[in-house]
């Protein structure tokens, strides 16, 4: 018995990881703009927007590792080289798998790089 059913790999896991990390964009910027436009109002100070922003980074960060994972087991863990261009099922279902661990790739640097930000600022500017 399988912890996650092979039954969740269709074509929406594809988008699974961009979806992530485009939320992970909104929330962080958004959360990081009402901060700094009510700041004067609210009873933490910049840590506590850090500290918001790691957590949701974690958490997206969870989630595209797991979508990895499922790509990974989708493309057959890495045992058969692309280009898969066949006609087969088998061809499409690990086609399918390679772009979406590339997809999940991709979207882990871009969550890396939203959350980058939160470092280096120490304050909001006016």
């Amino acid at each position: 018995m399988r912890l996650i059913p092979r039954e969740v790999e269709s074509l929406w896991t594809l988008f699974t990881a961009p979806v992530i990390w485009a939320g992970h964009f909104l929330a962080a910027y958004i959360g990081a703009a009402v901060f700094c436009a009510k700041q004067d109002l609210l009873p933490f100070g910049f840590g506590g927007v850090r500290a918001y922003i790691a957590a949701i980074t974690l958490l997206a960060l969870a989630g595209i590792v797991l979508a990895g994972f499922l790509a990974w087991r989708q493309w057959g863990f890495g045992a058969e080289d692309p280009p898969h261009q066949g006609w087969s099922r088998e061809d499409r279902r690990r086609f399918q798998g390679f772009a979406t661990l590339l997809l999940c790739a991709l979207s882990l640097v871009a969550v890396v790089f939203t959350a980058m930000p939160a470092i280096f600022i120490a304050e909001c500017n006016p």
